[in-house]
């Protein structure tokens, strides 16, 4: 089964990328394949997955949330908003993507240069079920490229610094300017001297050779919280790669893997017990110890309980992720063991049990049955 492709993926940006970056991916992707201007096959599906996703990441809430869980967060949102439904991107955003760049003031060029992000890390975390449940903070170490201590990341020798490049006089960018029908034209491409940054190191540090960066081992406190689940991620902002030479630093996701409970089941914020009951248990009644995420309890079970009988404990489930204060149940299914060998005796004591309720078995053992049948 195909993997499913990230919004982020979708739009051709970092997860790190700015408000700015990711309605200037959505107009350059507009352009190519809306339906009313690409001939291509399937580009109604492609325009339709393109503004999916920008109308999540363009929605400061909706990314968060995205960032954090994932897809599966995004159905609880409802509304018409909801990046699942059959609504398009804004009319202005479309109309930006395509006359953007037609005439000077319309090209909205960035002034100086755009310094290169650092890379987004993942760390894989594995707790254990009651851990998930409950939340807790955990220490983690990993390995990253982080900023030089010789020259804080600037990339340049100390007593030295960076300086304006001189191919784009530190704007990042080169501009190309020609006359169309509908007006001027402007293209804007990044430097290539300095690779769209505007400054270049000419006296590069010793200690990180004019990147800003080392490796190094960090250790950082993550807080889980209560409620999180198989798959989940975390995103910690700025805990990732700082970028080359005093650029931004990525962000740290954290992947979350919950060892299963040895008895407990979870569906959600529902949390699932089978309580095997012998059928005397089940007919008199009986007190007995179940596992929760509390700890072990006493349960009282009534006489007369009926295989496949459901005793649920309110609020004793796992804590809502989007509703704090509130908690799913605890479902003890029952289970009625029926015993496949007896005693003597107490094959005695059911035949008696069955002959005052007036019930049909078979009685006595093979031996006297065999008997019976000779004569």
């Amino acid at each position: 089964m195909a993997t499913e492709r990230s919004f982020y993926e979708i739009l051709g940006v970092d997860r790190n990328a700015s408000d700015a970056d990711i309605k200037r991916a959505f107009r350059k992707l507009a352009q190519q394949w809306h339906p009313d201007v690409s001939t291509e096959a399937g580009a109604g599906d492609k325009f339709k997955e393109i503004n999916e996703a920008y109308q999540v990441l363009s929605d400061p809430q909706r990314r968060q949330v995205y960032d954090m869980v994932g897809r599966a967060g995004l159905h609880d949102m409802g509304g018409a908003g909801s990046p699942f439904g059959e609504g398009f991107a804004g009319f202005g955003d479309l109309f930006d993507a395509f006359f953007a760049g037609m005439g000077g003031a319309a090209t909205g060029a960035r002034r100086g240069g755009r310094r290169q992000s650092g890379s987004d890390l993942r760390y894989d975390l594995r707790i254990v079920f009651e851990e998930a449940v409950r939340g807790i903070e955990k220490e983690i170490e990993f390995d990253l490229l982080d900023r030089c201590a010789t020259c804080s990341g600037t990339g340049a020798a100390p007593g030295s610094s960076q300086v304006a490049c001189s191919a784009c006089g530190g704007r990042g960018e080169v501009r190309s300017v020609r006359q169309t029908m509908l007006g001027q034209m402007v293209n804007v491409t990044a430097c290539t001297r300095c690779n769209g940054e505007g400054r270049v190191v000419d006296s590069p540090c010793q200690a990180c050779r004019g990147d800003g960066r080392t490796q190094r081992r960090k250790k950082i406190r993550v807080t889980i919280p209560a409620g999180i689940d198989e798959g989940h991620q975390i995103r910690l902002s700025g805990e990732g790669e700082a970028g080359p030479r005093g650029g931004p630093a990525g962000n740290l996701y954290v992947a979350v893997h919950v060892t299963p409970h040895a008895f407990l089941r979870r569906d959600g914020t529902e949390i699932f017990y089978d309580l095997q009951l012998s059928i005397a248990q089940a007919a008199l009644g009986t007190r007995t110890r179940i596992p929760t995420i509390e700890g072990d309890e006493e349960l009282e079970v009534r006489g007369g309980t009926q295989p496949g009988t459901e005793i649920r404990l309110r609020g004793r489930g796992v804590p809502h992720l989007r509703r704090p204060g509130t908690r799913g149940d605890l479902h003890v299914m029952v289970h009625v063991n029926v015993p496949t060998k007896l005693s003597k005796r107490g094959r005695q004591l059911l035949e008696e049990l069955a002959a005052e309720s007036g019930e049909t078995v078979l009685t006595g053992g093979i031996i006297d049955r065999m008997k019976d049948a000779l004569g």
